[in-house]
């Protein structure tokens, strides 16, 4: 499919104001870098003058008045960082990992505010930027780390300053600007488990305004198991991946014109998850490698691509007014086979289709003077999210397949300002609001078929009943939500501030949800769309968050702290579901996703960064220490559940998931000179708290806290002509769950476990065997990595 009109004609409408702009405003002040221009691996690490825009604009992080944890590109590199979820490892009170059964899909936590679901009709609770563009939905959103500037953690909600509203805080992942000269570097990795990753970065000046670069890279990595019904490697990697730009301007002119565009594929196999109990039916017994999986089921054949274009345009129109503009246009395909059971038989195997479109523009105008400083924006969001998947019970019925297709299509719309007044050098006040329309569209059906599956999925499509959902529904969420802080800066080294601001996720509709369940209130006999969808949909969250914090440089820039205290109050809160069920009198799967719940998170973060041995800077020796300490008690103070009929407040034996009481890291480096160049050791330890994988405590997939180590050697050549590295990760082998999937029969107030009388195993809920699956986190990797720059 093409890229749309609305694209197109944004395309044309910017490129002429942007050429206006470059012509009127030639003798304008010379621009500062902008937010894709911005070298934060240029700017000294530990002196607290990383360059960031959290707040769209460049700032200190050390006067930035939010809670933001920032990487550089050279300090990703030094980590041997693999791909985005690297960074919840050291950021605090933030979970960033793999979604179950996946490869590629990204599932999000900052203080208690996520999203695991990543069916559409549900959004995300923290928000993916790439490039200033926001990624509507978690399929294709683990990004490998590659010719990446920096990447931002912002925590709170974020939508004053944003083109989405986004209730749990956002992630920036920033690729590098073109530089003016002709540029070529490669950069090679090989490792355990027959890792090999090549990537190519090239960039040549075609004039003196003009630049073009490309980056390609091929990742691949075999299995750290087997699958060991089809001979498959498990948690193998396979990718091609590649970035394209084109720049125009920049580099102290007035205008910067950036056209890029993207595209990934991965081919890997399918991720099987690993069985916590025996088979239920065939006593299939506990496998000892919890990366070796039994699961038969191999279609449809795995295949992600995603690729996207983007133009950002920043025009100086005056020395005190800019204009930005971002739009962009993306799509993402997965085939994916989930294979919830983990067993060769059809037990509960889940082939599935995601399908998402997105076209997205940006307007902002940003002003800056000596005492005010702030921005208007204006943002549109179109978004098609389709999914597809049957469910195989073929244990339970020879043939049984429950198929749902929901078509999820989402339109918004918003305007946000946000402004900062310097009332003298020490003291400040910021204010900002937004007024976001949200209007989503559902057409969900589902459907018994026999014979194998449905026609989609290659099964022979016998029609078993009526559909036990077909309608289409739409409802529209319109939401005003402010913020305000206030900073005080005592000396231009220290910043205290405080803040409120209040986050919104619209609602929608549960695409797994059962219409004929759906109350008869006419009393006629007939489901009206309207009952159906008033069944299925649920409404927007909201959150109100109050935050206090301290930055500061102390020691002469030897020792930079950042401090910060939260509290957040959580309404309406969207518990997506799904439990076994009978429909028509045939067990199948049913979305029970409501507005259960009222939380009340609260906490403190605390980072640093010290430069230690300040003796031995004369021979050039260097010693920093980096900590990161994350504390949240996240509960909820309601949480109803329907219990016989009866609305039940079950919070007192609920739990927020992916959300630990404790996180923490520290980072201790040593860098000094060898001959011309100089060498780079960094060892990590990053710790995690018992983790909930989801509202219902499970003592089966729950993680216990548990410590990761790693430890990397870079030898670095003059002016960095080359480099080579050894890195490990996890040099402990810590075997540790991420996620997973449970249909066994529980306690419906407590959620506890119920135990077969006789041998003591959980009953099953959905299928014969028993679903009690868990996905793992990365075992011990080594790998030597080397670049070459030209």
């Amino acid at each position: 499919m093409g890229m749309p009109n609305l694209l197109k004609s944004t395309a044309f409408s910017v490129i002429a104001v942007a050429g206006l702009s470059f012509t009127t405003a030639a003798t304008a002040q010379a621009q500062t870098q902008t937010a894709e221009t911005a070298d934060a691996s240029a700017v000294a690490e530990d002196d607290g003058a990383i360059v960031v825009t959290a707040r769209r604009r460049e700032e200190k992080l050390l006067d930035v008045p939010i809670a933001v944890t920032a990487f550089s590109g050279a300090q990703l590199e030094r980590s041997g960082a693999i791909d985005i979820t690297d960074i919840g490892q050291t950021t605090p009170n933030t979970t960033v990992e793999v979604s179950r059964g996946s490869n590629s899909t990204l599932s999000a936590f900052i203080r208690g505010v996520g999203q695991q679901d990543p069916v559409s009709g549900f959004e995300q609770g923290v928000g993916l930027y790439l490039d200033d563009v926001y990624l509507n939905r978690p399929q294709a959103a683990v990004l490998d780390i590659y010719d990446v500037e920096r990447i931002e953690v912002l925590r709170g909600p974020q939508g004053t300053l944003y083109g989405r509203n986004t209730i749990g805080g956002a992630i920036k992942y920033v690729t590098r600007q073109l530089p003016q000269d002709f540029s070529l570097k490669l950069k090679g990795t090989y490792g355990s488990y027959d890792q090999a990753d090549g990537v190519v970065t090239v960039s040549a000046p075609i004039s003196d305004l003009l630049r073009i670069g490309a980056s390609g890279a091929r990742l691949t990595r075999g299995g750290f198991g087997k699958n060991l019904t089809n001979g498959l490697d498990n948690y193998n990697k396979d990718v091609w991946a590649a970035r394209g730009t084109v720049e125009l301007g920049g580099y102290g002119e007035p205008v910067l014109i950036r056209v890029s565009g993207d595209y990934t594929k991965d081919k890997s196999n399918p991720r099987g998850g690993h069985r916590l109990i025996p088979s239920l039916k065939t006593n299939a017994p506990v496998l000892d490698n919890v990366f070796d999986t039994r699961g038969g089921l191999n279609t449809p054949i795995q295949d992600i691509e995603a690729y996207g274009l983007a133009m950002n345009v920043t025009a100086e129109l005056t020395d005190t007014i800019t204009l930005r503009s971002i739009s962009a246009w993306r799509k993402d395909n997965s085939a994916t086979p989930i294979d919830f059971d983990a067993l060769p038989s059809a037990d509960v195997d889940v082939p599935g289709l995601y399908l998402n479109e997105q076209t997205s523009q940006e307007f902002q105008i940003l002003y800056e003077d000596d005492k005010l400083k702030g921005l208007v924006g204006a943002y549109y969001l179109a978004a098609n999210a389709d999914t597809l998947f049957d469910v195989r019970i073929f244990n339970t019925l020879a043939g049984l397949t429950a198929f749902t297709k929901a078509a999820v299509d989402t339109e918004t719309f918003a305007v946000f300002g946000d402004f900062t007044y310097d009332f003298s050098d020490q003291f400040s006040l910021s204010v900002g609001g937004r007024y976001t329309r949200d209007t989503r569209e559902a057409q969900i059906l589902r459907q018994n078929y026999l014979g194998g599956g449905s026609p989609v999925f290659g099964g022979a499509g016998v029609a078993f009943g009526t559909p036990s959902t077909n309608f289409t529904g739409k409802r529209t969420f319109k939401k005003f939500t402010p913020r305000a802080s206030v900073a005080f800066k005592p000396t231009p080294d220290h910043t205290l501030y405080a803040s409120y601001s209040q986050g919104f996720k619209g609602g929608g509709f549960d695409p797994r949800g059962v219409g004929v369940n759906a109350p008869d209130l006419d009393k006629n006999g007939v489901r009206s769309d309207d009952e159906i969808a008033s069944f299925l949909s649920f409404r927007p969250e909201k959150v109100d968050s109050y935050e206090a914090g301290y930055k500061g440089s102390l020691l002469d820039g030897a020792l930079n702290v950042a401090l910060a205290g939260f509290y957040a109050d959580y309404t309406d809160v969207q518990i997506p579901g799904s439990v076994a069920c009978t429909v028509g009198g045939l067990p199948s799967f049913c979305g029970v996703t409501t507005n259960a719940g009222k939380a009340t998170f609260k906490g403190v973060e605390f980072e640093t960064r010290a430069r230690l041995g300040q003796d031995l800077a004369a021979v050039g020796d260097r010693i920093t220490l980096s900590g990161s300490l994350g504390y949240i008690d996240a509960k909820y103070k309601q949480y109803i559940s329907n219990i016989g009929g009866k609305p039940t407040d079950v919070a007192a034996f609920r739990k927020v998931q992916n959300t630990p009481r404790w996180t923490a890291s520290g980072t201790l480096e040593y860098s000094a000179p060898v001959g011309e160049g100089s060498v780079n050791f960094g060892t990590t330890l990053s710790y995690r708290s018992t983790t909930n994988q989801f509202e219902i405590p499970n003592p089966f997939l729950d993680q216990r806290g548990y410590t990761l180590w790693d430890a990397n050697l870079v030898y670095a050549a003059p002016d960095g002509r080359w480099t080579l590295g050894v890195h490990g990760k996890n040099l402990t082998n810590k075997r540790y769950k991420t996620s997973g999937y449970t249909f066994v029969a529980v306690n419906p107030t407590t959620g506890a476990i119920i135990p077969n009388p006789v041998t003591g195993l959980p009953v099953a809920s959905l299928g014969t065997e028993g679903t009690l699956t868990a996905y793992y986190g990365n075992p011990r990797q080594v790998f030597v990595t080397a670049t070459v720059s030209f």
